[in-house]
């Protein structure tokens, strides 16, 4: 894949993620704070954003949801042989005690 390719391909990756970003704030705006890890500020933010702001965002070379998975921990307990429930409950709680990021 060439570099415009790689371009394209971050753009609709950033454009999928904010409009669902958006409709979780808006349907529920706590469980989506948790779910994105986000604060209630960048929260408030993302319900009101406009279509045209969506997309100016959308529009940036870098990828604007973040891989949560970088901690051993989190990664390790959704990998080893436990039952469904007990992974997902360990997931919650490992991804809860993690900081909130805000966009500075």
């Amino acid at each position: 894949m060439n570099n415009n390719g790689l371009l394209h391909e971050i753009r609709e990756i950033n454009l999928s993620y904010l409009m669902l970003a958006q409709q979780m704030v808006r349907e529920n705006r706590a469980e989506a704070m948790l779910r994105l890890g986000v604060s209630h500020e960048i929260a408030e933010l993302m319900a009101t954003l406009t279509s045209a702001q969506l997309m100016k965002l959308a529009g940036s070379n870098m990828l604007l949801c973040r891989f949560r998975f970088d901690d051993h921990m989190l990664l390790s307990a959704l990998t080893h042989n436990v039952r469904h429930e007990d992974a997902a409950m360990q997931t919650v709680i490992l991804l809860a005690q993690q900081p909130v990021e805000a966009i500075q």
